[in-house]
């Protein structure tokens, strides 16, 4: 505080605890002490109510401060030996055993009445001093708690429940359960069971149906009552490559009957990509141009280029001689002998008339 400051000065504390007049309040509730009334404990300042409550308790039930030095606590809360009641008949329950719901207490005679469950088997009252066994909503003693069908009683045990009647283990199994699509055994109380599209299967024997490998938790792909794994549905049912054995997901190439991917059709020696490029075949596999021509293809007599038959280029063959049709020319005259007479002169091709002009020389 500050010299100009308004104070609340208590005169039993002295100047040396002074208040702001909105800090002046109880040190419980922290009421605003109206009026400057107020009381004092400890150095601690209270409103009425609650500096009583520093030197007497107070009744629970009647609000009142307990004068008396024999009272009750109970619920962390003190009590009137006479008020101590239950809530609902009120009678008094010091000494007496009572029980709590929704924080107020309730003899045991009054909870029973309002509270106990009905047992599902005989339709009594189970009482508070017995065991109460629930299961989905229903309530037994447990000494009712028995398999509906063999009375064989199941408490500790593993058990079924089906039109609001219990059975053990093995009465359950043999009237209800249903069998694995597969191996045709039924399912134990208790087993895993994998359902899909109207079937069932043990855990066991949900497999791919081509490498037989378990299922769990991974995609599947069921096709024509079958259950695939991701890898084999592929294998089976999607578009390989016939040179990396991937799917082919885009636009291939087809040839020799055979899928591809563009990248992967490529020329057979130089491995060059054919995709957009020409190429030409040999014992059924892919060659580029080039590679074709250094290592199949005939050369020509005249240019020494190879004769590839791309673009179904045509050629002249003769003996032991080829000729690309555009090479194939009179060796004096330069014409074309492509659909003419041809004389052989050693190792020259003559015209006709280029030969009568030599034989007259």
């Amino acid at each position: 505080m500050i010299p100009e400051d308004i104070a609340v000065v208590v005169p039993r504390l002295g100047e040396r605890y002074p208040f702001h007049p909105a800090c002046f309040v109880c040190s419980i509730c922290k009421e605003l002490l109206v009026d400057l009334n107020c009381c004092i404990k400890d150095e601690k300042i209270y409103c009425e109510r609650h500096y009583a409550e520093q030197i007497r308790s107070r009744c629970a039930a009647c609000d009142e401060l307990i004068f008396t030095e024999e009272y009750i606590r109970a619920m962390s809360k003190n009590w009137h030996t006479t008020h101590f009641c239950c809530w609902k008949c009120n009678d008094l329950l010091k000494g007496q055993q009572y029980l709590l719901r929704d924080e107020h207490p309730y003899c045991v005679r009054c909870y029973e009445i309002l509270f106990s469950n009905t047992c599902n088997e005989c339709g009594r009252s189970i009482s508070v001093d017995s065991m109460d066994l629930f299961y989905k909503n229903k309530h037994w003693h447990d000494s009712c708690f028995l398999c509906s069908e063999c009375r064989a009683s199941l408490i500790n045990k593993p058990s079924g429940f089906k039109t609001d009647k219990v059975y053990c283990a093995s009465c359950y199994d043999a009237a209800f359960a249903t069998k694995c699509d597969v191996c045709g055994e039924i399912f134990l109380t208790g087993t895993k069971k994998i359902e899909y599209n109207g079937k069932q299967w043990h855990e066991k024997c949900f497999c791919c149906i081509v490498c037989t490998s378990p299922i769990g938790t991974k995609s599947f792909i069921h096709k024509d009552n079958d259950i695939y794994c991701i890898t084999c549905y592929e294998q089976k049912f999607f578009t390989l490559c016939i040179k990396c054995n991937q799917i082919i997901s885009t636009d291939g190439v087809v040839y020799g009957n055979e899928p591809w991917h563009r990248e992967c059709f490529c020329c057979t020696y130089c491995q060059t990509c054919l995709n957009g490029e020409l190429f030409t075949s040999k014992f059924k596999k892919p060659y580029c141009a080039k590679c074709f021509g250094e290592l199949f293809a005939k050369i020509c007599h005249a240019c020494n280029k190879p004769i590839t038959g791309v673009e179904g280029t045509r050629f002249v063959s003769f003996e032991d001689r080829s000729w690309h049709t555009d090479c194939f020319l009179c060796d004096m005259c330069k014409k074309s002998l492509v659909g003419i007479g041809f004389i052989s002169d050693g190792s020259d091709i003559l015209c006709p008339e280029c030969t009568r002009k030599k034989l007259s020389l």
